[in-house]
């Protein structure tokens, strides 16, 4: 059980807390309302919008915009919540490298036209749904602080139903079937396991080797551009690259 995933690492390389927190917090309260909205307003009675909070209160949310994010998807302050609908794009960066694209959105036209904007300015190109759908599965993520290697990392996965893990020599990760995430958290819980993140993702099933600092220096730009847009909640990549090209390629 093995795997990787480049660029949610290089994300955490290269973040920059302060400088986007009211752009975080924005993305994190339409997760809230839409989780509030789909579900019960009760993080109890409902996992998504459970997650949603921790990450909130993670990133630093007040408690007071995080009860009013929940009471708007629960229709208690206005509509605002039943605009919002999640929309999913495709396209490619640089050399082929596949991008997948999850958006919260109350304006279609304005987000794919964002979105088109930013494939174009950086090299890519934005495609039909299902151009590059068919290179990811999705997959269950459960982010574990406490382990600090690997061998620990592979003995929790044994315990639950993972489907895998990920270790990059610095943050402990379990995969597993999306509809058992929930599951397995309230398992890792209970056996006294402290749990991070924990959320649905896309994971690629073929990967893109990146060999030029050039090349990957476009591709990390453009999934920034992308993720910077104030409607789109999370990007997927299919790319790989060894680390001298990864330094490379994020020296300016």
């Amino acid at each position: 059980m093995a795997g990787h995933s480049k660029w949610a690492n290089i994300k955490r390389q290269k973040a920059r807390v302060d400088a986007v927190k009211g752009q975080v917090f924005a993305k994190l309260s339409r997760e809230m309302m839409v989780a509030a909205r789909t579900g019960l307003p009760d993080p109890a009675a409902n996992f998504r919008l459970r997650t949603a909070i921790d990450k909130a209160k993670a990133a630093g949310m007040s408690q007071e915009n995080i009860e009013r994010a929940i009471a708007k998807g629960a229709g208690l302050l206005g509509a605002d919540a039943e605009r919002l609908e999640a929309v999913r794009y495709e396209g490619y960066a640089p050399g082929g490298v596949a991008v997948l694209i999850e958006a919260l959105t109350d304006n279609r036209n304005r987000t794919a036209g964002e979105i088109r904007a930013a494939f174009n300015k950086y090299g890519g190109n934005l495609g039909e749904t299902g151009c590059v759908g068919w290179m990811f599965t999705q997959v269950g993520w459960v982010e574990l602080p406490g382990l600090t290697n690997e061998d620990d990392l592979l003995e929790t996965a044994l315990l639950v139903p993972a489907t895998g893990y990920e270790w990059d020599g610095e943050t402990a990760a379990l995969l597993t079937e999306p509809l058992a995430l929930e599951a397995v958290v309230t398992a890792l819980q209970n056996q006294g396991y402290t749990v991070g993140s924990a959320l649905t993702r896309w994971q690629p099933t073929t990967t893109v080797v990146i060999t030029e600092p050039e090349w990957g220096r476009k591709v990390l730009r453009l999934l920034e551009v992308l993720e910077d847009l104030d409607d789109v909640q999370a990007v997927s990549a299919n790319f790989d690259m060894d680390e001298g090209v990864l330094a490379a390629s994020m020296s300016h």
